[in-house]
């Protein structure tokens, strides 16, 4: 590869990176490209897979301050650039990778964190937002329904007790 093509590869490597909310460092060695395929069409359409050079995937995340790949970038090498939620892209390659025993799970970084194979883990056994964001909202109607019922209760009571009052003249 030329000396231009490594420089741009770098630079498109960095705004990857940059563009992304996490990323999640792979080795594929073993997989078919119809299972590299299938891994695409797993991790949705706000997850990149990419399959990238080891000295020149060091280089740019060394240029954006990423540490995460220090030490692990040797062998066949891809990259799940995440644009969207980050837990989901977390569980379909751990999810995959159960299936698929090929793919080794190797790094990633999020929210300026490195992450280890059991912190991408960690993240992959988390419920999706959308599903917190419902339960949120779930005990949140919960707790508006019992206030709604309690003050109701009382007003029905008030109403009691002034039908039973004798009324003064």
């Amino acid at each position: 590869m030329a000396t231009q093509e490594k420089i741009a590869a770098v630079s498109e490597l960095k705004e990857l990176l940059e563009a992304s909310n996490g990323v999640i460092l792979t080795e594929y060695r073993g997989l078919t490209v119809a299972q590299m395929k299938d891994l695409r069409r797993a991790l949705g359409t706000e997850t990149e897979y990419a399959v990238v050079k080891n000295t020149l995937t060091a280089i740019a995340a060394k240029e954006v301050g990423i540490d995460a790949f220090d030490g692990q970038l040797h062998g066949p090498s891809a990259i799940a650039f995440i644009k969207g939620d980050f837990i989901d892209a977390a569980k379909g390659l751990r999810d995959f990778a159960k299936a698929n025993p090929q793919l080794i799970v190797k790094s990633g970084y999020f929210e300026g964190e490195s992450l280890d194979e059991a912190g991408i883990n960690k993240f992959a056994s988390l419920e999706s937002r959308e599903v917190l964001l419902a339960k949120v909202a779930g005990g949140a109607k919960g707790a508006i329904a019992k206030v709604a019922r309690t003050v109701d209760a009382l007003r029905i009571k008030l109403e009691e007790q002034e039908g039973a009052a004798p009324e003064a003249e």
